[in-house]
């Protein structure tokens, strides 16, 4: 068994993947999501430890209201919540959107701390 499989058997146990490729030589894992999924980006780095490689930036598309003036988005199903950092010109689309539900197209950066909480750098936001 090769690592690569053991990372996609790992990703693929979740309820909500539709599927996933990894490439470690490429260091590139891609995991298609389900509409509904309740999956948590934290689940798959966690995942990703056990198996001996270390997450890096994960691009992620994620649906859910814009809260907090624009500061925050709150993800139905999962209930997670995240802090959003984005440039001026994104800024103000978050905080015109505010009580909305929009797609932001974004990244998330694991930190060292697992624990720690980790915000979205969002690039665009669509409604």
């Amino acid at each position: 068994m090769t690592c690569a499989y053991a990372v996609r058997v790992a990703l693929m146990k979740f309820q909500g993947v539709e599927s996933a490729d990894v490439s470690l030589n490429k260091g590139l894992a891609t995991v298609k999501l389900k509409p509904g999924n309740t999956v948590r980006p934290n689940e798959f780095w966690e995942a990703i430890r056990k198996n001996g490689n270390t997450p890096r930036v994960t691009h992620v598309t994620v649906r859910g209201e814009v809260q907090s003036g624009g500061n925050q988005l709150k993800v139905p199903g999962s209930g997670e919540v995240f802090h959003l950092k984005a440039p001026p010109a994104v800024l103000e689309q978050l905080k015109a959107a505010n009580g909305k539900t929009v797609s932001l197209d974004g990244t998330l950066t694991p930190a060292k701390d697992t624990k720690a909480a980790v915000p979205l750098e969002v690039q665009a936001v669509r409604q």
